[in-house]
């Protein structure tokens, strides 16, 4: 049946629809040969955010990388792109408050084929707050739909996840003009902490914000 709505998807795109209690109505939809996720009004895996988030990580040093946490799962294509096409073999964490999502990303995107992968059923904010350990990379792809809750946006989650980022962060920031002001905050935050270097990304694939901080390198007396 699969192989058949690929095909058929190369005619016109073939979609099934769902809900989530976090996320709200979700749609799988078969389009050109390639499954996608999105929400109502945003896609939220293998689209355009995928291709967005590979644009940030084009920017990490994958040498100084042995492991990963990433907040927000969605259906997976952060993982796939960080192991299959940037050839990551070491641990991934990835957390993900929605059971409808996580069992989306295992049954329609084979997700857990990729065996260097854990996932937590966990609130990102609680994960980081309370987390004792330390991560080299950690991307944060957290959305209701279009908007970035509010408390990913505060001080303290800043605060809390350059406590636990040993190497560098990506941060999408999103494309709604809406929280353009709050979006800021984030950036401003790891601008004034002296322990990072500030990369700030424009309308990647002509839409999303992305900011890269990376831990500033200390020298051994």
């Amino acid at each position: 049946m699969s192989r058949l709505r690929k095909y058929l998807s190369f005619l016109w795109p073939i979609t099934t629809k769902t809900d989530s209690d976090f996320s709200g109505p979700l749609e799988i939809t078969w389009i050109d040969g390639k499954k996608v996720l999105d929400t109502k009004n945003a896609n939220y895996s293998y689209g355009a955010l995928q291709n967005v988030l590979e644009n940030g990580l084009k920017h990490i040093d994958f040498g100084q990388i042995n492991s990963v946490l990433i907040l927000g799962l969605g259906g997976g294509s952060v993982v796939k792109s960080i192991a299959e096409k940037f050839n990551f073999f070491g641990s991934i964490h990835a957390v993900e408050i929605d059971q409808k999502i996580i069992d989306i990303a295992k049954t329609e995107f084979d997700i857990s084929a990729i065996k260097n992968l854990k996932i937590h059923r966990s609130d990102a904010f609680d994960f980081v707050k309370n987390s004792n350990q330390f991560y080299d990379l950690i991307i944060v792809d957290v959305f209701i739909d279009t908007e970035i809750p509010t408390i990913f946006l505060s001080d303290e989650f800043c605060e809390n996840l350059s406590h636990i980022c040993q190497n560098s962060l990506l941060f999408n920031l999103g494309f709604s003009q809406n929280a353009l002001n709050q979006t800021k905050k984030v950036t401003r935050f790891f601008q004034n902490n002296s322990n990072f270097e500030v990369l700030t990304l424009e309308k990647v694939e002509e839409i999303n914000r992305l900011l890269i901080a990376t831990k500033r390198s200390r020298n051994v007396v």
